[in-house]
């Protein structure tokens, strides 16, 4: 774990963070590389696919602009949640904190909320809870949207892949309902979450990101050489529909969750801000590039993902089908959070002998819920956007301002200007979080008010 440093036995304890790091168990942990890598795992996945139609709601130019702004404070909340459990670690005399277990201590700083210091701990796990689940839910959509749109244009996949400048893949043979693929995969996505270690899902981790990559490489290529000229695009998207670009940026930026857990596993985590920075950038950058190509090569027409427009061949299905995988088991890495938060407690009540029954009936409780939520919500951009406005904005927007108030408020640490940005940054959370999650859900009413009058319509028809 991670990382104290000089305390002064002289008083009650340290008055700043400590400055020198030392890893128990010598040099176990992480390298620099090994940190970055798992750091751009843990922001790549389907939020950055969903990225172009942010953009194409937001307008191409305030969209890009947009995308770097939040980048930037995004990056901003996540050096301070580092600071604070610095600042906590070595003030509790502790290695290495959680992030519920931050705004814990944080909370103690302060004399009228220290009696109940422990709801911070309890609030931070139940968004982080939402957060993972409303990802697992995500990827539910998108495995069923994906898979579905590969099945019904089965019969018709050529090797040819020509530019038609509307959504690529023509469905031809139509099938079931998205829905009903959803509960496909729920049988095997329980066994996968029945994995009684990660450590057994490395290889197929490690394949899954390769083909991940792979992908993405490809749906850059295509997305850069199929641009349409001239580019007649909104260079400002309508007011209405930037709560829904917010939902989905905060959706694909939101890897605070992975930034403590990081770095107490580094082998030097003094070279953590580094790897931030860098890693950081790295997304950023392919956040705005993806976004921005994404909408310039199909326009009006791009879907809530864009392996959605991908066209009608074997090289672009065969995409769709590896980032697929990547995503089925980058659904047990995110189940892992709530599950090792939520299980635990539960197994502590029950006699040794009903432990393994009762665990894995949790975990297929747990994925049965998440399935449900999918079903009940079968629209990729409105799902990611709502999580992301939910839950996302919370963790990685709201919360480590006020935690870096409640760390140093006492110490005169904290000038007029940085208490002002602190408010200001929670402020842009909270509003994003407003506006984002009422227009996601009025969009979700409206789009299922239309499904229900096309379905009598078709009805009535027959």
């Amino acid at each position: 774990m991670m990382a104290t440093s000089d305390v002064d036995t002289r008083g009650e304890g340290p008055t700043r963070p400590q400055r020198t790091y030392e890893r128990i168990g010598g040099r176990e942990g992480t390298s620099f590389c090994q940190t970055l890598i798992h750091l751009l795992k843990g922001n790549i996945g389907t939020g950055l696919l969903g990225l172009p139609l942010a953009v194409k709601n937001a307008g191409l130019v305030l969209g890009p602009i947009s995308l770097l702004f939040m980048g930037v404070i995004a990056v901003h909340c996540m050096r301070l949640l580092v600071k604070c459990s610095h600042h906590l670690s070595a003030k509790m005399d502790r290695p290495s904190l959680s992030y519920g277990e931050a705004m814990e201590y944080g909370m103690e700083n302060v004399s009228w909320l220290r009696r109940h210091s422990q709801w911070g701990k309890h609030i931070v796990n139940l968004f982080l809870i939402i957060t993972q689940l409303g990802f697992c839910c995500v990827y539910f959509v998108f495995l069923s949207d994906n898979i579905k749109q590969v099945v019904e244009a089965a019969n018709t996949t050529t090797f040819s892949c020509q530019m038609n400048y509307t959504n690529q893949t023509q469905l031809l043979v139509p099938s079931f309902d998205s829905r009903l693929y959803m509960l496909c995969f729920l049988p095997p996505i329980i066994l996968l979450v029945f994995t009684p270690d990660l450590r057994y899902l490395a290889p197929l981790s490690l394949v899954a990101n390769l083909m991940m990559t792979a992908s993405l490489i490809l749906i850059y290529f295509y997305s850069l050489t199929n641009i349409k000229y001239p580019i007649d695009l909104p260079k400002v998207g309508r007011a209405k529909d930037y709560p829904l670009f917010f939902g989905t940026a905060i959706f694909a930026f939101e890897g605070i969750g992975v930034v403590l857990p990081l770095e107490n596993k580094m082998q030097r985590p003094q070279r953590f801000i580094p790897v931030l920075y860098s890693g950081m950038g790295i997304v950023t950058f392919l956040y705005i590039s993806l976004g921005t190509i994404g909408y310039m090569c199909f326009g009006e027409h791009i879907g809530g993902s864009i392996t959605l427009n991908l066209p009608n061949c074997w090289t672009y299905q065969t995409v769709k089908l590896l980032y697929c995988f990547g995503i089925f088991i980058t659904f047990a890495l995110q189940f892992y959070v709530p599950a090792e938060i939520l299980i635990p407690p539960v197994m502590d009540r029950v006699s040794q002998r009903w432990k393994t029954p009762v665990n894995l009936l949790l975990r297929s409780f747990m994925v049965v819920f998440t399935c449900a939520l999918a079903v009940l919500i079968p629209e990729l951009d409105l799902v990611i956007s709502l999580v992301g406005s939910v839950s996302s904005s919370f963790l990685a927007l709201i919360f480590p301002p006020i935690l870096e108030l409640l760390t140093f408020h006492t110490e005169g640490a904290l000038s007029p200007l940085v208490t002002g940005k602190n408010v200001a940054v929670s402020l842009i959370g909270l509003v994003g979080f407003l506006a984002g999650t009422y227009i996601a859900v009025e969009q979700i009413v409206e789009r299922n008010a239309l499904k229900h009058v096309d379905a009598l319509a078709a009805f009535s028809v027959q």
